[in-house]
């Protein structure tokens, strides 16, 4: 059976290809007045979060000059420090572009004459209307809860803007590996399904998984056991980052514990390593997925290819439990 999600995924490509193609020319503006400003804010909730703590880690290994901030929603809102007329930047990301958090923070720094870029899906959002700068990702309406398509393009309109105004040394080696994104995410859609159908029906019957990544695989992780796992699969999900695992998840590493490894050979998957050691050691129920296993591009840009197998295990993991992986409970009743 196809759900929803599943025309949503297929539609990565085409929707990275046509944002690219229709939005470049506002991200290298916004780019340019990021070269002049003394902070970039970034803020969103959700994936729209997770894809904020990806691009905030690339940048920082990668040595760059921007100094980045990362707030969910009512944390900026609530944050204490802004000051008015304060140089810096705020970029706003929502796939609805009416995220009563995001929103909410928006125009809070509209107050403050801080200036402001959204990046959203939706081009009547108010979200869109009141930023000074708007960015519209180019997926038509997607109605997968968790999202894959606005995920990915939301992704690459962060890295695209915060990459071309940095000074590492390789960026114009990763944007022009960024741009060649659509046809990496085509090929993996095709070549990583079944493996991970598979992978699926060995692990349906788990209640919890813990999901542990480094650097800008952390921000993967997030999503994966944030909006993936709890609001896809309904399973229970718990992210950390590679590190912290043995300040806490060491205790609960147990036999037949599963935990999914998120690893690129990043410097830091040193840490990675120990921890899928001491959990092979312990016959943990190991998951580990390996950049180089999908892509040879800049380690970097490991989230835009590790989501595409793992939007595949979340799909079939919900399938196997009689859930639509779109579908959802009680969000739509909340709203606070």
């Amino acid at each position: 059976m196809k759900y929803k999600m599943y025309d949503e995924m297929m539609e990565q490509p085409d929707s990275l290809r046509k944002t690219f193609e229709s939005e470049m020319s506002t991200m290298d503006e916004v780019s340019k007045l990021i070269s002049d400003k003394d902070k970039v804010y970034l803020i969103g909730c959700g994936s729209s979060i997770s894809t904020c703590y990806s691009v905030r880690d690339a940048i920082r290994m990668s040595s760059t000059n921007i100094d980045l901030e990362v707030y969910t929603g009512y944390e900026f809102y609530y944050n204490k420090r802004l000051v008015e007329n304060e140089n810096s930047i705020a970029i706003f990301t929502s796939q609805s572009g009416e995220t009563a958090d995001t929103l909410a923070s928006l125009r809070r720094a509209n107050e403050f004459n801080i200036h402001t870029v959204s990046i959203s899906n939706e081009p009547d959002s108010s979200m869109i209307k009141e930023a000074e700068t708007p960015i519209v990702t180019k997926c038509e309406t997607e109605t997968a809860i968790l999202g894959t398509k606005t995920y990915i393009t939301q992704l690459a309109c962060l890295y695209q803007i915060l990459f071309s105004a940095s000074d590492y040394e390789a960026k114009d080696e990763l944007l022009s590996q960024l741009a060649e994104m659509p046809d990496i995410i085509e090929d993996l859609l095709k070549t990583t399904e079944y493996d991970n159908r598979m992978l699926a029906q060995d692990f349906k019957k788990e209640d919890i998984f813990y999901c542990l990544g480094s650097g800008p695989n952390f921000g993967l992780a997030y999503k994966l056991a944030m909006t993936m796992l709890m609001e896809g699969a309904i399973k229970h999900a718990c992210p950390e980052y590679s590190a912290e695992f043995r300040h806490g998840l060491i205790e609960r590493a147990e036999k037949d514990v599963p935990i999914i490894f998120l690893r690129s050979d990043f410097e830091s998957d040193e840490i990675t390593d120990k921890a899928i050691e001491f959990s092979e050691n312990l016959k943990l129920k190991s998951i580990i997925y390996e950049l180089k296993d999908y892509a040879d591009v800049d380690k970097l840009l490991s989230p835009f290819v590790l989501v595409i197998p793992l939007e595949w295990f979340i799909y079939y993991l919900a399938h196997y439990n009689g859930e639509d992986p779109g579908a959802t409970r009680h969000i739509g009743k909340v709203r606070y």
